[in-house]
């Protein structure tokens, strides 16, 4: 498959659907909020036009107070993916969200680590709660002391997980993952990443883009989510650009101050995007000047297919 990743708005959607009309491709998206439906604005989401340009795949697959895992997402997006390969289509996985990329392609098991048990993470739960942070960390510490030197004691999920995983499958999370970075993938790809040679030109481009979404209804569209009792405390509310209109909304701050929020902290969130990214060291950069040039990047790619 083809892989499409990067920063926020550094037109992965516009390459994707170019690479999927050149090879007869379909996208998956790889976005951890365009799963939600009525999300579209703040989430940047493929407009219906550039869904009828090319087949698009996970999005609008859950309600926006749904919980989503990425086990759930590598279930689902797997399962796209294993369709359209069957059928000689390319699947092009495009999205910022890396860790959604990562756990696609490698085939991650998530069966011991996710599913869990309900009735022992209450007790661990409660456990935490009676004796601290400090003497659970240290209970971890007593079988898995690489993944408790990476947790602070107020870490309460991360170190409830820890223990519970332990218990559940007599491996720790670091065995897990260690078994993971064993196995080969279990897609081969092509990894395309696309930014700006000069990082001020991409925070022009998220400055813009922030514009546009206000522009386009970003406040009246948080406003029909919150009308519909959608708690501001969710995850899904949690978005970039969604958090800040709510406080707007709530008159915590005007909207300017919201639309200035947002702009600062996508910018904070694709300095984190490109971080990760640039780990991988098979991902092959597209790196733009001023602006996006699809046609400019097709023959970059060309010799790569």
């Amino acid at each position: 498959m083809i892989v499409v990743c990067g920063p926020t708005a550094t037109g992965k959607t516009a390459l994707s659907i170019a690479l999927a009309q050149r090879l007869g491709g379909e996208i998956v998206s790889a976005d951890s909020m365009q799963i939600y439906r009525r999300m579209d604005i703040g989430t940047a989401k493929a407009t219906p036009a550039e869904r009828a340009a090319a087949p698009h795949h996970m999005l609008d697959v859950c309600e926006p107070g749904e919980d989503f895992s990425v086990s759930r997402y590598v279930q689902e997006a797997s399962a796209v993916c294993d369709r359209l390969l069957a059928a000689g289509r390319t699947p092009i996985l495009t999205g910022g969200t890396g860790l959604y990329i990562d756990s696609l392609l490698s085939g991650r098991d998530f069966a011991a680590t996710e599913e869990g048990d309900e009735r022992l993470r209450d007790a661990l739960n409660a456990e935490y709660e009676r004796l601290g942070g400090e003497r659970m960390l240290e209970t971890l510490r007593g079988f898995d002391p690489e993944r408790a030197a990476k947790l602070h004691p107020a870490d309460k999920r991360r170190i409830v997980r820890a223990i519970e995983i332990y218990r559940l499958s007599g491996k720790t999370i670091s065995e897990h993952d260690a078994e993971t970075r064993a196995r080969p993938p279990r897609y081969s790809a092509l990894k395309l990443a696309l930014s700006f040679r000069e990082r001020s030109a991409l925070y022009a481009r998220i400055d813009r883009r922030v514009d546009q979404m206000v522009a386009e209804g970003l406040f009246e569209e948080v406003e029909s989510l919150l009308a519909e009792g959608l708690s501001p405390g969710c995850t899904a509310m949690q978005a970039i650009g969604y958090k800040e209109a709510a406080q707007a909304l709530r008159g915590e701050c005007s909207r300017a101050e919201a639309a200035a929020l947002i702009k600062l902290n996508s910018r904070r969130y694709a300095k984190r995007q490109l971080t990760w990214f640039r780990r991988d060291g098979d991902t092959r950069w597209i790196l733009w000047e001023q602006g996006i040039d699809i046609p400019a990047a097709l023959r970059e790619i060309e010799p790569l297919l």
